[in-house]
């Protein structure tokens, strides 16, 4: 085998990127094709875009088939505040661990979008984490960002609790579906 040819798949694949690039390139703009692409495709991804524009089209989509939905208090905007709130924590966040024997303290920093979302997410997402029978959770805003700290009442948890670490405590939890449905349906808040 030629070093050439060792390459060849990826040279092809390389070209019908670049033809597939093109063609939707040269697509009309006013997305007339995008729903039958000509009647070539029988199947059709279901992700509706990138993560907090698909967050928001499932709960629009929600709210649509829903009868009961009081327009008069749906408020879109909150959710996508919440969703920069989560984007700026997730991507942005600097995070500092301070362990004890007993517990483990997330020392969470951040500045401008980053500072104001875990300000407002951490101390709320305690509230919930608080309510795991296994842990005791605290979660404070602090001048920097917010501090997270989780007590186990069996210390043989605090492996678990710091391999979850800041991020995987803030993603635990199955409350965060309902809270943004009732947060864009304007019957709560943080």
């Amino acid at each position: 085998m030629t070093k050439l040819s060792k390459f060849m798949p990826i040279v092809i694949a390389g070209f019908v990127g670049v033809a597939a690039g093109y063609a939707i390139a040269n697509e009309t703009s006013d997305h007339s094709g995008h729903h039958t692409n000509g009647g070539a495709v029988s199947v059709y991804p279901t992700e509706q875009g990138q993560s907090g524009f698909a967050a928001i089209a499932e709960i629009v989509s929600i709210l649509e088939n829903d009868p009961d939905t009081d327009w008069s208090k749906v408020n879109i905007n909150a959710l996508r505040e919440h969703l920069v709130d989560m984007d700026a924590l997730t991507l942005d966040t600097s995070v500092s661990m301070d362990k004890s024997v007993t517990s483990i303290a997330f020392i969470a920093e951040g500045k401008g979008a980053t500072l104001r979302a875990l300000q407002n997410m951490v101390p709320a997402h305690a509230n919930e984490l608080n309510k795991m029978d296994e842990w005791a959770v605290s979660g404070k805003a602090t001048a920097t960002g917010a501090t997270l700290t989780v007590t186990p009442s069996d210390v043989s948890e605090l492996p678990r609790i710091e391999a979850l670490g800041f991020f995987g405590l803030m993603a635990t939890g199955a409350h965060h579906q309902a809270h943004h449905l009732g947060m864009a349906s304007g019957k709560m808040l943080h």
